[in-house]
């Protein structure tokens, strides 16, 4: 039987991290008016706490995009909400998200307060006015991470990346940088609890704070430059890259040409 952690730790987890999420709350009213660096340096904090408050211990593999590079787009393989904090933990970036986040109560002051990106998923027309809204961010030096398969999975496949958001990229002539996100207990199978395939985020935190333990990996592959590729060979690239490293298949329902429309 899968031990899980006592019920009154649980709510000794949920009690600090309504507290944790309250801090950052406050923080991020303040969060604008911050340099980049100073802006980066509080987001990492703040991720870092919340992984410590849900017993999530965090690895990270590979060459996360450095102060120097200057023009970085992360693709990412997406399992859950637990992404975005990982991500923050590791390497303060901006989010592309689904414009219904903004919505959310809590979750969706946040995000708007850190500088998230929001697209319209339903509308295509969308899609040139957020790519361009990627790319002069790139250019102005902050890096932006995109969700390339537009939903989430159990962690066990990688399905196919959409290109769409890509084209920023090639757009800033920026570089792109493959991240593998993996979930696992510590005997090292699979955390299913960790991924957000309900669509109830309470459901979802109820079975992460039900972990003891949850152990978190994050791999950066090698960056490609993008100024001289396509946006489907970039998310060829990164879909293969980041499916290589965690072993996994590839799932490819239907074509590119029929859904190449703007996801989360």
């Amino acid at each position: 039987m899968q031990q899980q952690t006592p019920v009154l730790l649980q709510l000794i987890r949920l009690f600090r991290l309504s507290f944790h999420i309250a801090s950052g709350l406050i923080q991020s009213v303040a969060y604008p008016y911050f340099s980049l660096t100073v802006r980066r340096n509080m987001m990492q904090k703040w991720a870092s706490g919340l992984l410590s408050v849900l017993a999530i211990k965090l690895k990270c593999h590979g060459e996360p995009p450095g102060h120097n590079i200057s023009r970085a787009l992360l693709a990412v393989n997406h399992v859950s909400w637990l992404d975005v904090c990982i991500l923050m933990a590791i390497c303060p970036t901006r989010f592309v998200a689904k414009a219904e986040i903004r919505q959310w109560p809590i979750l969706g002051l946040l995000s708007r307060n850190v500088g998230t990106l929001f697209i319209e998923r339903t509308k295509r027309s969308d899609t040139l006015r957020i790519n361009q809204q990627i790319s002069s961010t790139l250019i102005q030096g902050e890096r932006v991470a995109v969700f390339p398969e537009g939903t989430t999975t159990d962690g066990m496949q990688i399905c196919h990346f959409h290109a769409s958001l890509l084209q920023s990229a090639v757009a800033a002539n920026a570089l792109l940088f493959p991240v593998a996100v993996s979930y696992k207990k510590p005997s090292g199978e699979n955390c299913p609890e960790a991924a957000y395939v309900d669509p109830s985020l309470i459901a979802s935190l109820k079975k992460i704070l039900s972990q003891p333990c949850i152990d978190a990996e994050l791999t950066f592959t090698p960056s490609l430059s993008c100024g001289s590729k396509n946006r489907r060979e970039l998310a060829r690239f990164a879909e293969q890259a980041i499916a290589n490293t965690l072993a996994l298949p590839i799932v490819h329902k239907q074509s590119e040409r029929s859904h190449d429309h703007p996801n989360e």
